[in-house]
């Protein structure tokens, strides 16, 4: 892959996995096996309090071509059909649900050694254009992500943000939610031996005048076991450790309590992820 500035997506996001991926507070389990053809099937159900939700996902990997089809609980069909690379740096996403005849899809990314670009077209009479592009290098990039409705001729999404990269360290700035929302974010590798970091993110609405401030670190205990913890202004804590007893299956229980109202119980969640 090309380096460089990479997608939209991408500022800010060592800070927000940090903080926010692989905790919840739902109990989930997923399977994934292979057949003799290589098609990868998975199977994932999540206990969501009174609720079970499920769905089977089923992959196929042809050359530069991969094709995911799943189907859920309540009888939809998701198709994404993805063309890697058919010229150097381009990604093809196509895209639909079945039975909303509205949700097709294409979607076009580009990475080049100083820019990013993905923009997608819904596939319907007035259709929904999206448009996200990031100018710069791998250390300072600056980027926005807009959404052009067709149907009404308004802008339904106008954002931008600022990433700079350092050799240990990763700082963000994004204005969200038409303007009214700006987060910075901060990401700081400790020790990379162990896998120790901290992060930050600072959110604040205008319309609103709230701030949301949300600090987190991670470390590995050995090679095979991760430790997650975070806080944030609210008195909201949460904690969790990932263990991979065997190569790309992890085990992972994570809980919350808020701080400030100890006497209500905490949520634990619990994931199980099983890979051949």
């Amino acid at each position: 892959m090309v380096k460089g500035p990479g997608l939209y997506t991408d500022i800010g996001k060592r800070a927000r996995d940090l903080l926010y991926r692989d905790y919840q507070g739902d109990h989930k389990f997923t399977l994934t096996t292979y057949t003799a053809n290589g098609v990868a099937i998975t199977s994932s159900g999540t206990k969501k309090g009174e609720f079970f939700l499920a769905d089977v996902n089923t992959q196929l990997k042809n050359k530069n071509i991969t094709t995911d089809l799943k189907v859920d609980t309540n009888s939809k069909v998701f198709a994404t059909i993805t063309v890697d690379e058919p010229a150097p740096g381009l990604k093809t996403i196509f895209s639909f649900t079945v039975p909303d005849q509205k949700s097709g899809k294409v979607e076009l990314q580009y990475l080049h050694e100083y820019a990013g670009i993905s923009t997608s077209i819904g596939l319907t009479a007035s259709p929904i254009v999206n448009f996200a592009g990031v100018a710069g290098n791998n250390k300072l990039a600056i980027g926005t992500d807009l959404a052009f409705d067709t149907a009404t001729g308004n802008f339904t999404k106008y954002n931008a943000g600022l990433s700079y990269t350092n050799s240990d360290l990763i700082a963000s700035l994004i204005l969200n939610d038409k303007g009214d929302t700006l987060t910075a974010s901060y990401y700081h590798s400790v020790s990379p031996l162990t896998n120790t970091a901290v992060g930050a993110e600072l959110s604040h609405g205008f319309s609103s005048n709230e701030n949301t401030l949300t600090i987190g670190t991670q470390h590995s205990l050995d090679p095979l076991t991760t430790v997650k913890a975070r806080v944030n202004n609210y008195g909201k804590a949460s904690a969790l450790i990932q263990h991979e007893w065997r190569p790309k299956s992890l085990f992972t229980i994570s809980g919350e309590v808020d701080t400030r109202a100890i006497e209500k119980s905490a949520k634990i969640g619990l994931a199980v992820a099983l890979k051949p």
